[in-house]
């Protein structure tokens, strides 16, 4: 058990290590336990590896929050396919979209589609390179790995970046992803971060109801 901050935390596993053979019945695990479910866009471009599209979000039912993170060269030409299907949030990395015009018009349609809008940072990219958008975000996600694959150990600096990020902005949903852990969780939450991403450390556990309330901090409370 670790510390609480006041802000609700959100566990949003990522299905990048499913069992992809038996996803439906991977979901269904975690449907009562988690808060949000994110998949993970890859192109093969902005990171080596591919991934999932918009027919397997099609196919797969849930009631859980769907969290897109897409890790894609060109995000504007990909949000349509996801915002028809409902998705709860669509974030895009500040690397792919580096103009203040791009990043703005890009945020406009993912709200004006009924989505919350969101920026990743790769573990290089400082804070100060989303001043110009931070304010018209719901959302910024902290990569504590370099993006692409799933089980790489967790970057303590990225802690460093959610607390300048937390100070800044009290309100503002701060999402950390890559290499989390029970271990490292609190460490998380107490940096300033109230929504983490956890792949391998709920798919990977045998126990997934006691994996989340653990990441949370609230098991055996």
């Amino acid at each position: 058990m670790h510390l609480m901050p006041l802000r609700p935390i959100l566990i949003t596993p990522s299905i990048l290590s499913a069992d992809l053979a038996h996803l439906q019945d991977e979901v269904s695990t975690i449907e009562k336990h988690a808060d949000w479910l994110q998949v993970d866009v890859m192109d093969g471009h902005f990171v080596p590896n591919l991934s999932f599209g918009a027919p397997v979000v099609q196919c797969l039912q849930t009631s859980l929050p769907l969290d897109i993170h897409l890790m894609v060269t060109n995000p504007a030409d990909r949000i349509d396919e996801f915002l028809v299907l409902g998705v709860k949030n669509i974030t895009f990395h500040a690397e792919a979209v580096q103009g203040t015009a791009d990043r703005r018009d890009l945020i406009r349609r993912i709200h004006q589609g009924k989505a919350t809008a969101g920026i990743a940072l790769n573990p290089e990219t400082p804070v100060a390179a989303i001043d110009d958008a931070l304010h018209e975000l719901d959302l910024v996600l902290i990569l504590s790995v370099h993006p692409g694959y799933s089980g790489q150990a967790f970057l303590p600096d990225a802690l460093e970046k959610v607390r300048s990020l937390r100070s800044r902005l009290p309100d503002l949903m701060i999402q950390m992803d890559g290499g989390i852990t029970v271990e490292n969780a609190g460490l998380c939450i107490e940096a300033g971060a109230d929504n983490l991403v956890a792949a391998s450390a709920v798919f990977g556990a045998p126990d997934r109801a006691k994996a989340i309330a653990e990441l949370r901090g609230t098991h055996n409370e």
